[in-house]
């Protein structure tokens, strides 16, 4: 038993009565959450003390962020820090949900039966409860509080049904050190940034700051200092020790962002008792008397002190609750001991399959103008914005300006600023406003610039996006199509950060779509099929565009035209590829700028007398396995072009494919280099060129 809590009658009958203005049964019943949060945390190491707990990062010394729960609405969407377990009972005991505690302690034991992820992690989330899971948050969570916070207004402008009440606010709580990450320093200037052109930003930030992180220590008054004085930010803080002082001030800082519609920060002084987690071992970074210190701020006590003041309750009564609220939990966990736990990987990961085809509206009227890719680009953005009332297409200079290559070119004056509208220039704080307005009722389709600055945001997408089905067991959903102009080839503009094939922090994400057209019919209609899936199954998709075949018009010669197609009558299917050719003797496998140079050397070859096929993947995230299989079975042999790096490219997982599915013919790659993208012809040196496709087929049919 720790000392904490072997100490607490002791330390109870030792204190000093505290002044209350908070009626007896309101304070009870905060103190109820708070007792319930502690005793959840000593019932979790009990659990593991039995081999069947898996989590023990607790809320112990933050409990008084019950009193936050207390001065908002249950129906204030909250995305939580995972020491704010006091608010979440508090939230629950305010909806007249009776089972929180029994959700935090299934959760501990990676149950099943847990009500938001199924036993896939321990979150405080719950749908009813408008808590929307978060993990071990590091500030990850901070952007898509803010696009929740900006989504309430626009989906009441856009005349769009919306999860949360017109007037609700947002609540999102982190620690102390966490205050310091990029991403939330990103999130609260985007916020700051919006609510100085005058735009609603409701968003309360509870920053429970116990002074230190694992076991650096946060420099005194350090949040204060960084916060306090922030123009545009409405700052309070408040000591988490002292409940009623807690809620008195969290209840004016929720009715300034109510009224006000603007972002405010609540620094909630906390300590944080019973170390980090189960296994951490405080003594060997904190002295016996920075440990007892912190003790005697135990909010349990500050609470005690003002129930024993006001007449409330004596200590023996507040001891006989403390202990009958042990017997509950520990009763709980008596009975949540030996959940049924996930037993298969297809169990686990049901949340990310990837969705049946779903049907788009149908497009207007075909006509028999070609068109160039940014053009069908543009054509199909227009068509979704017609059809999805609540679609908005966001990013930087996609509005005014029509993007840097023209392809949301018209699209504001089409369908209004509300709808589509430049960014600030935060990559981070763009996706997490995405993240935010996907759930909140909108059909985010934000563009991210170039793909080389996906790279300082791309946790927007792994650790929030991807996950947020798979931990809320599908109940949570955050559709969005993430546009993404990228790849090599760029002919006069150019180098690093404008011609980027680095895709491999994409593809190992689990349950994300990841499109790459390259004709112009088939980027159409593959955004078409985006579109229509993200909204009705809340998929995540990327929408890689090649920037270099966006205004191309020829295929072999100048003046052909034979890269111009007609706007297509009909969706790409998910996970479907595309056959050129019939030929017999090779299989030429390509996506994006390789497509093109594909297609010229199967000319080539054909003019030989060599029959050869051209699979474009166009989707390299569900990989189009049965045409891959097929494709290459005809031929028996195939050659991968792919124009990534050899190292982390799209041709490892093709080439696995054919092998894991029992392909048994010849198989070769080509790639680019390994190697970053240098400016003007020097590029020419790392990119796989046309030659070397061409040369490597010989040499395969010669074998």
């Amino acid at each position: 038993m720790p000392q904490l809590d072997d100490l607490f009658a002791q330390r109870v009958h030792a204190l000093e009565p505290g002044s209350c203005e908070l009626p007896a049964e309101r304070l009870l019943a905060l103190f109820d959450a708070q007792l319930a949060s502690r005793h959840a945390d000593l019932a979790a190491r009990w659990l593991q003390s039995q081999g069947q707990g898996y989590y023990t990062i607790g809320s112990s010394g933050h409990e008084g962020n019950a009193a936050v729960a207390a001065a908002l609405r249950p129906t204030d969407p909250a995305l939580l820090h995972y020491r704010s377990g006091a608010f979440y009972l508090a939230r629950a005991a305010q909806a007249g949900v009776t089972d929180g505690v029994r959700d935090i302690l299934l959760g501990v034991a990676a149950a099943t039966s847990e009500p938001i992820s199924g036993g896939r992690h321990k979150v405080f989330g719950r749908h009813d409860l408008a808590v929307i899971p978060q993990t071990s948050t590091i500030a990850s969570h901070l952007p898509r509080a803010l696009g929740v916070a900006f989504s309430i207004a626009r989906a009441t402008k856009l005349g769009v049904p919306s999860p949360w009440p017109a007037d609700a606010l947002v609540v999102c709580s982190f620690g102390d050190a966490s205050a310091n990450h990029s991403t939330a320093t990103g999130a609260i200037n985007a916020a700051l940034h919006a609510s100085y052109q005058g735009l609603p930003i409701p968003l309360l930030l509870v920053c429970e700051d116990n002074g230190i992180g694992i076991s650096v220590p946060t420099p005194a008054d350090w949040i204060k200092h960084a916060y306090g004085q922030r123009p545009g930010l409405r700052y309070f803080e408040a000591d988490g020790f002292d409940l009623a002082e807690a809620l008195r001030v969290a209840t004016e800082a929720a009715e300034f962002v109510r009224h006000a519609r603007r972002p405010a920060f609540l620094r909630l002084r906390t300590v944080r008792l019973l170390g980090h987690a189960g296994s951490d071992v405080e003594t060997a970074y904190r002295t016996p008397a920075e440990l007892l210190a912190d003790e005697e701020r135990d909010p349990l006590l500050g609470t005690a002190r003002l129930l024993i003041g006001s007449g409330a309750c004596t200590a023996d009564e507040v001891v006989r609750r403390y202990e009958a609220k042990r017997t509950e939990v520990m009763g709980i966990a008596a009975d949540v001991l030996g959940s049924p736990q996930l037993d298969s990987a297809a169990a686990i990961a049901a949340p990310l399959a990837y969705p049946k085809d779903v049907q788009a509206p149908a497009p207007k009227a075909r006509t028999a103008e070609r068109m160039t890719l940014a053009q069908a680009v543009n054509r199909a953005l227009a068509e979704g914005l017609a059809a999805y009332p609540e679609m908005m297409v966001f990013g930087e200079d996609v509005g005014r300006k029509g993007g840097v290559y023209g392809v949301t070119r018209g699209l504001q004056k089409k369908a209004g600023a509300a709808r589509v509208f430049d960014t600030l220039l935060d990559e981070q704080s763009i996706l997490g406003l995405a993240l935010g307005a996907g759930v909140s009722g909108l059909l985010p389709v934000p563009e991210i610039q170039y793909l080389a600055y996906l790279h300082n945001a791309e946790d927007q997408l792994r650790g929030e996006a991807a996950t947020l089905k798979f931990f809320s067991n599908g109940q949570y959903r955050n559709p969005m199509v993430v546009r993404i102009p990228g790849y090599g080839y760029q002919k006069g503009f150019g180098g690093h950060f404008h011609n980027d094939d680095a895709i491999g922090v994409l593809r190992d994400i689990p349950g994300i779509v990841i499109a790459s057209p390259a004709r112009p019919d088939d980027a159409a209609g593959m955004l078409t099929t985006c579109l229509a899936t993200a909204r009705a199954e809340g998929t995540v998709c990327v929408f890689l565009e090649p920037i270099a075949l966006y205004h191309r018009r020829d295929l072999r010669t100048e003046g052909d035209e034979g890269w111009l197609a007609e706007y297509p009558a009909e969706q790409v299917p998910l996970g479907r590829g595309r056959t050129h050719g019939d030929g017999h003797d090779l299989t030429l496998v390509a996506f994006g700028n390789g497509l093109a140079m594909s297609l010229r050397v199967a000319e080539d070859l054909r003019q030989q007398r060599i029959g050869v096929r051209v699979l474009d993947l166009r989707w390299l995230a569900p990989l189009p396995v049965e045409d891959l299989l097929r494709e290459a079975s005809i031929t028996g042999r195939v050659l991968v072009v792919d124009e990534t790096r050899r190292s982390g490219g799209v041709s490892e997982g093709v080439l696995a494919a054919l092998v894991d599915g029992g392909y048994t013919g010849r198989m070769a790659r080509v790639t680019s280099d390994d190697s970053f993208i240098p400016l003007g012809a020097a590029a020419n040196h790392v990119l796989l060129a046309e030659s070397t496709v061409e040369g490597a087929a010989l040499r395969l049919l010669a074998e």
